[in-house]
């Protein structure tokens, strides 16, 4: 596919390439951005802040913590546990600016889902909240962690805030379990002795890895997509190239309710307005959206990115139309696909239209986005991001033409080197540079493109990537049970939920047993909500299970 139909849909403010070595690392824009906006406030949490200087300085101290108390070594693989709080950015950029490859890891992930991680991405230290502490401490002596740092939520809202924070989190709301990790040390004890020692800086290139982001598999467990520094630098630089016409450089300001480590918030938030010299307003917990929308009241707020349940769920609530929504400029949905009635909702409560943008934490992710400047939702995922080249494939393995679906493939400086350790699926998804996404896709004749499907088996739960096999192994897991097959079903709120058929070995089995089975060994969204009993299971003429039939 010809790139000329694309050119002619850019918006001309938009570059239609990039230059993706402009900065050698990440580490390389965090100094510039740090230093040219050192009086302008970085993160916002809970009422505290931190400035882009004060960042600087804490992150250096904590590289130098890791460096030179720990004897962490470059390449060495470092974990992030913690919610969107300002500790993450602290810990984020110091293990960064030690030459650490950070591995990005969901909070509330169960002991089996948090062990393999660590185990797979060869974990050698973490940052954690002490809220799951107890799950760590249930599978540190089977992973290659031996040093953890332990952190409170109210760590960094200052000594009176913070100190009632942490009470009323553990012994009012008794959200801190019980736990024993010796030798585990403390997250300001971390940054104070770290300030006493001194970073030698690491040379780092483009080529080396910045994080091990882990993704879904049709193969069950999670992979860790490499994605390098040159992957990461490309990506902002393409993020920034399509949005910055719509904002200004020093004062913007945020809204960052998506966790931080998936890669969406990562990328589209944390990275790319540092770049802009912006603030991001963390937010904790924005599944309480009564609180959510009183602390959107208390800031002018110009930019908000998010899934559609979250869009969603802000319309629905309380109060939320009543903000002042002069001051946004942009809203930007990704992770899961934008419902049309959501979008123009949106657009008529806020004033801001909702832009959609598509990307795979294989892409870091940015793929493609809405033109800035479209005057309404459209219900396509846009034109490609500058220096980003998209082909539709046939299944015979030639190019579709304009109109005619296919799967989507993407060529990019975004793309990520492989996935850990897995070679095999490596090759399956990388074939002459071109990432092939298994999501199924059309471009029109003006360059813009639209998804049709997606992967097959693939469910999309609240913009989260839910695969079968990691539950139908789960399932297996459970005595009772003989055969599963796990399928994503509609649902107004959540895109979709999970539903389960079950073939059991005996009549005794009952739905409440595989779902508290569920609950033990899987994050909350990946439960099914749904589940039926049959005889038998649709199969193919070799015994392979018919998830389509299912569906």
């Amino acid at each position: 596919m010809e790139k000329i139909w694309l050119e002619k849909s850019y918006p001309s403010e938009v570059p239609f390439e990039i230059d993706a070595d402009k900065y050698p690392s990440i580490v390389a824009m965090f100094t510039k951005y740090s230093t040219q906006y050192s009086d302008k406030t970085a993160f916002i949490n809970m009422g505290a802040s931190i400035s882009y200087e004060e960042l600087l300085v804490q992150a250096t101290a904590f590289a130098a913590y890791l460096q030179q108390d720990l004897g962490l070594e470059k390449g060495d693989k470092f974990a992030i546990m913690v919610p969107n709080c300002l500790q993450y950015p602290i810990a984020l950029f110091g293990a960064l600016l030690a030459g650490l490859t950070v591995v990005n890891v969901n909070p509330l992930y169960t002991a089996r889902e948090l062990e393999h991680q660590l185990k797979d991405s060869d974990t050698k230290a973490m940052l954690i909240i002490e809220n799951f502490a107890q799950t760590l401490e249930k599978v540190i002596d089977k992973t290659p962690v031996k040093h953890v740092i332990m952190t409170s939520l109210g760590d960094r809202l200052g000594l009176v805030k913070g100190t009632v924070v942490n009470c009323v989190v553990k012994y009012v709301k008794k959200m801190v379990p019980a736990f024993n990790l010796p030798g585990a040390v403390r997250f300001n004890k971390v940054l104070a002795q770290g300030m006493k020692l001194k970073l030698t800086p690491v040379a780092l290139c483009g080529d080396d890895l910045a994080f091990l982001q882990y993704t879904g598999g049709t193969t069950g467990l999670s992979k860790g997509a490499m994605l390098t520094h040159r992957n990461m630098v490309a990506n902002l630089q393409q993020a920034k190239a399509a949005i910055s016409p719509l904002l200004e450089e020093g004062n913007e300001l945020v809204v960052t309710a998506l966790p931080l480590y998936h890669i969406f918030a990562l990328t589209a938030n944390c990275l790319t307005f540092f770049t802009l010299g912006g603030t991001n307003l963390l937010i904790t917990n924005p599944r309480d959206m009564p609180n959510f929308v009183k602390e959107l009241s208390k800031y002018p707020f110009t930019a908000i990115t998010g899934v559609n349940t979250l869009f969603n769920g802000l319309l629905n609530t309380p109060g939320f139309s009543d903000i002042n929504f002069s001051t946004l400029k942009m809203s930007l949905g990704g992770g899961m696909a934008v419902q049309r009635p959501v979008a123009e909702r949106w657009q008529q409560v806020t004033g801001s239209r909702l832009l959609e943008g598509y990307g795979l934490t294989e892409c870091a992710p940015m793929v493609s986005i809405s033109p800035y400047n479209l005057a309404a939702y459209d219900g396509t995922i846009g034109i490609p991001a500058p220096s980003t080249d998209v082909k539709i494939m046939r299944e015979d393995g030639s190019e579709a033409d304009i109109g005619e679906s296919g799967e989507m493939w993407v060529k990019g400086p975004q793309v990520m080197l492989g996935y850990y350790k897995c070679v095999e699926a490596t090759a399956e998804v990388l074939k002459d540079g071109w990432f092939a996404t298994g999501d199924i896709a059309m471009m029109d004749d003006k360059g813009f493109f639209t998804i049709v499907d997606r992967k097959k088996d693939m469910i999309i739960v609240s913009g989260f990537n839910v695969y079968p096999n990691e539950i139908e192994e789960v399932l297996a897991m459970h005595d009772g049970v003989l055969e599963s097959a796990a399928i994503g079903v509609p649902h107004d709120v959540s895109g979709e939920i999970v539903k389960i058929f079950v073939v059991s070995k005996s009549d005794d089995l009952t739905e409440e047993s595989l779902i508290k089975h569920c609950r033990e060994n899987l994050t909350n969204y990946k439960v099914p909500k749904l589940v039926e009993f049959r005889k038998e299971l649709p199969k193919t003429n070799v015994g392979k299970i018919l998830r389509r039939e299912l569906r």
